[in-house]
């Protein structure tokens, strides 16, 4: 696809798909995730020491599409992206080490790790390259395979990521909207995890891990030569949009989409313009 079109196409996507927000102001709630469509086939990977939960869906030839949960999170989240582009894709979901079902082995969480995870994890699914959609820290660990094995994306649709500490937004940590998310997903560790009393370590964990700098910050993804979309939405509460807008100048070739009348949880709270975005990014 050449650029001048890419970019006319996600104009017009951010414009129309993106720009109303509903009466209720939509940023401001975190709706229910739908509930995940039957799966092809679900199963775990003993990868790096733990057993990672995966599951796909859709059978469709060419390269399938890999989706990575943010931080404190599971699979399941992608419900109603998964219901869509199975239709057109083959698309696997897997729950990131120490999230969801899947194990952790006491490991410190670095977004290195967790990368090496989802690379063994293609490697037991014998999936040579695929499609990333990175959501949080999904976006990041897209970053990471980006930088070390780049080989093995197709393209990486990155939605709220960070590559530094100075690209998060501060009042993060007293947004009572991205509170009621920590509790939702504190709620889910409780009926899913294989330790359901250690959300608070796991917690403590995953933040420690959001409270390192990455390695190479702005400077590596000059290197990167994965096809990406810098994904930033409007009212965001963990990510700010300069820092977005620098990963997409930093990147060559990169392209910044802003969602309109959307926050950090923009998969939940406006699911078909989601889905449109994904799927004219990933369109040839």
């Amino acid at each position: 696809m050449c650029k001048k079109h890419f970019t006319g196409m996600i104009t017009a996507l951010a414009l129309t798909l993106f720009g109303q927000a509903s009466a209720q102001d939509r940023w401001m709630s975190i709706p229910p995730a739908a509930s995940m469509p039957a799966a092809s086939s679900t199963g775990t990977a003993d990868v790096n020491g733990i057993s990672m939960y995966y599951a796909n869906y859709g059978d469709a030839a060419g390269t399938p599409i890999l989706m990575i949960h943010g931080g404190l999170a599971h699979a399941d989240l992608w419900a109603a992206q998964v219901a869509d582009l199975a239709s057109d894709y083959t698309v696997v979901v897997a729950d990131t080490r120490g999230h969801g079902r899947s194990t952790n082995d006491g490991s410190a969480y670095t977004y290195e790790l967790l990368a090496s995870d989802y690379i063994a994890l293609l490697d037991h699914l014998k999936i040579d390259k695929a499609h990333l959609v990175g959501w949080s820290d999904g976006a990041n660990i897209g970053y990471s395979i980006s930088a070390s094995a780049p080989e093995r994306l197709a393209s990486h649709f990155a939605h709220a990521g960070n590559v530094s500490l100075d690209g998060i937004d501060p009042s993060v940590d007293t947004n009572a909207v991205f509170g009621s998310y920590v509790g939702m997903m504190a709620g889910d560790y409780g009926s899913m995890s294989p330790v359901p009393e250690g959300f608070d370590d796991f917690l403590n964990a995953v933040v420690a891990m959001w409270s390192t700098d990455k390695p190479g910050g702005l400077d590596e993804l000059a290197k990167v030569n994965v096809p990406t979309l810098v994904v930033q939405s409007e009212h965001d509460e963990a990510i700010l949009m300069k820092h977005s807008e620098d990963i997409a100048n930093a990147l060559p070739g990169g392209e910044l989409l802003v969602l309109k009348g959307v926050s950090h949880f923009a998969s939940l709270q406006a699911p078909d313009e989601y889905n449109a975005a994904i799927r004219a990014f990933l369109r040839p």
